[in-house]
């Protein structure tokens, strides 16, 4: 017996078997029902617009479009991403580019396929109106205040290098080269605290009030959490959505004309559709601890090393054994790559932490959940080490997605270069 199904029962026990089977391990597994149930969730917004930086598979984005979800780019290549996955950029702004800079290679595409672009700094507004006068844009505003669940999420305020500061200096610049302002976009962290919430919202109402703004959107940003711990609430979302829609009310009052609401959720929509399934390899012992050490590694699943995130771990015995949960022993989990970080089990300041697993021998499975968001999206090569597979579960079927990257794709770029 198997505590995989402890936290969240969002794939068979078997079918993980399966894929490991079939596919071999590390691997990522997405649940699409688990995303379809998101959705659903945020439906009183106006507009869904997914950060696909948190997860930018093609085939994801795709099906995300026929549920009409938007997309955020964040780069050249997100803006390729949304292309090759079906979105048509000049019909109701279904990709929006948002960013501090913007280099030419980027400029010249958001002005070939008419893309709003979301302008986080002066001298990107200056960029975009002298190449592109009456380009419809946003404006990012930083509030001069933020908060996030680490200090590496907190995107707004003076150690923030997102948003402008200045919303004043950015006006004879729209005004100059005649751009289209269509709305106002304000995310000041990953991690929901509603007084900081409210204190946002008023911050959005003023900035059109004191500037007579004349918008026909809002932006809620994202960074609605998750419950990634098994005694983590979950986010109110009929609350969420009404303190923002107050605001949304005060500024439809004030122009006298309807404003859209969107919302830019990231993992929330994804996060919690994925698991990583990795193999245990070694199980090593010091005078204090017991190591656990697997296959992925933190090229794999970047969060925990870089934000001390927390994720849930189950364990699937490979020789099919009764697990008794009751029985557990403190470990660390650590990956197989050359670095003393390479810990799943630390906080945010990097300090190792041990976490209760029942007895692992060598050859069973160790599985990562919520990691649909921020996992495959910010893995790396590091090592020499291939990308690894996705899997997409959807309408009963499992289908790769992305397959496992070989050695010598990997290296085809230094060898062709020679």
């Amino acid at each position: 017996m198997s505590n995989l199904l402890r936290k969240k029962n969002i794939f068979n026990f078997n079918d993980v078997i399966d894929m490991i089977s079939k596919y071999g391990t590390p691997l990522w597994m997405y649940n699409f029902n688990v995303i379809l149930k998101k959705i659903k969730e945020l439906q009183k917004f106006d507009t869904i617009r997914f950060a696909q930086k948190s997860c930018s598979n093609i085939h994801i984005l795709s099906l995300l479009k026929k549920y009409n979800v938007k997309i955020d780019a964040v780069s050249f290549g997100e803006i390729r991403r949304g292309l090759c996955a079906g979105y048509v950029s000049t019909i109701n702004q279904d990709i929006i580019f948002t960013a501090d800079i913007i280099d030419d290679q980027t400029l010249n595409e958001v002005i070939k396929h008419d893309i709003s672009v979301n302008v986080g700094s002066i001298d990107m507004l200056k960029q975009i109106g002298i190449k592109s006068p009456g380009h419809k844009i946003w404006l990012r505003i930083n509030p001069k205040f933020g908060h996030g669940h680490s200090k590496k999420t907190n995107t707004g305020g003076e150690n923030s290098k997102h948003g402008i500061w200045d919303v004043s200096s950015a006006l004879p610049y729209i005004k100059k080269y005649s751009l289209k302002l269509c709305g106002l976009h304000m995310h000041i962290g990953s991690g929901v605290d509603y007084i900081y919430l409210e204190k946002a919202c008023k911050t959005m109402v003023n900035y059109v009030l004191k500037f007579n703004l004349n918008i026909r959107s809002i932006s809620a940003g994202g960074g609605l959490m998750i419950p990634y711990r098994c005694n983590d609430a979950s986010i109110d979302i009929k609350k969420y959505f009404k303190i923002w829609d107050n605001s949304r009310k005060l500024i439809s009052n004030y122009l006298n004309r309807s404003i859209k609401l969107e919302i830019e959720p990231g993992r929330f929509l994804v996060a919690e559709s994925g698991i990583l399934v990795s193999t245990v390899y070694a199980i090593k012992k010091t005078s204090t601890k017991t190591f656990i050490l697997i296959d992925a590694g933190f090229n794999d699943l970047m969060r925990p090393v870089m934000y001390g995130s927390y994720h849930y771990i189950s364990v699937i015995p490979k020789d099919g054994r009764f697990l008794d949960e009751n029985d557990t022993t403190d470990v660390v989990v650590g990956g197989p790559l050359c670095e003393s970080g390479d810990v799943f089990t630390q906080n945010e300041y990097g300090d190792i932490e041990t976490r209760k697993l029942p007895n692992v021998k060598l050859g069973d499975y160790l599985i990562f959940h919520d990691v649909g968001a921020y996992g495959a999206s910010m893995s790396s090569i590091y090592n020499s080490r291939p990308l690894i597979p996705e899997i997409l579960f959807k309408n009963n079927k499992f289908r790769v997605i992305r397959r496992r990257q070989t050695i010598e794709e990997l290296l085809e770029l230094e060898i062709n270069s020679c």
